[in-house]
């Protein structure tokens, strides 16, 4: 982690089996529920500017660290969750960055009509466009540890995964993409690539933390009813799984 964070990280917020066994495939029963499943780190920052800067744009960088393992045959996984609306009435989006491991992001739309899985390895960025739920996968052999940056404006909406004992598909190291019956009949599911946006300042090689007290394009954060022509043709990329 010194690599990746080489001023140290502060304590995390941590999930353990006991926060997330509600939204397995299999409810854990065999595992000590205080166990630790992933580690959160949040409110970031480099130097006290940036500090400045991501408060006064309403805005929190974050680390989180997804060791590999397997609960009951399903790989380790966030809770996840979806965003409220803004006050123009549009989903807050979200934006990743692999740090290192591989990862699977699983987004499903609110109003249940469409799955994508979108797999990404170190250095791909990845965005959580509005009315997309999500949970992230660590389907690899070595920990998973991503970058996060979001708006500061809104609490997560835990409550309808969690009604729902987890997301539209779990990923299970035997037979991979398994529908969440709870959900009634299978939601279509795609794959979608990670992609440059450049209208959003999402470039290939360049880092989330880059754009921290540099770039305008962040106002998608907050303002996404602004950019819905430049996310409308992301998420025109995906393909049938």
């Amino acid at each position: 982690m010194n690599k990746i964070w080489p001023s140290g990280l502060p304590e995390p917020s941590v999930r353990t089996v006991a926060d997330m066994e509600n939204v397995f495939a299999v409810r854990p029963s065999n595992q000590n529920p205080e166990t630790p499943l992933y580690y959160m780190y949040r409110d970031l920052y480099k130097t006290h500017g940036d500090h400045t800067w991501l408060e006064r744009h309403h805005l929190r960088y974050d680390i989180t660290r997804i060791p590999a393992g397997v609960i009951n045959g399903e790989y380790t996984k966030t809770k996840g969750h979806y965003h409220p609306k803004n006050p123009a009435g549009i989903s807050y989006p979200e934006v990743y960055e692999v740090l290192s491991g591989y990862a699977y992001y699983l987004l499903q739309k609110a109003d249940r009509t469409d799955v994508i899985v979108v797999p990404a390895h170190a250095g791909d960025v990845v965005l959580i466009p509005s009315g997309y739920g999500h949970v992230t996968i660590n389907p690899g052999r070595e920990e998973l540890v991503m970058a996060n940056l979001v708006s500061t404006d809104f609490s997560s909406e835990y409550g309808e995964i969690n009604e729902m004992h987890g997301a539209a598909y779990y990923y299970m190291k035997k037979g991979g993409w398994v529908p969440n019956p709870n959900y009634g009949e299978p939601i279509p599911i795609h794959t979608l690539l990670p992609s440059p946006i450049p209208e959003l300042g999402l470039v290939a090689g360049r880092s989330l933390y880059e754009m921290v007290g540099t770039s305008d394009t962040l106002d998608v954060m907050n303002h996404p009813e602004k950019y819905q022509d430049a996310v409308s043709r992301f998420c025109a990329e995906k393909i049938g799984l």
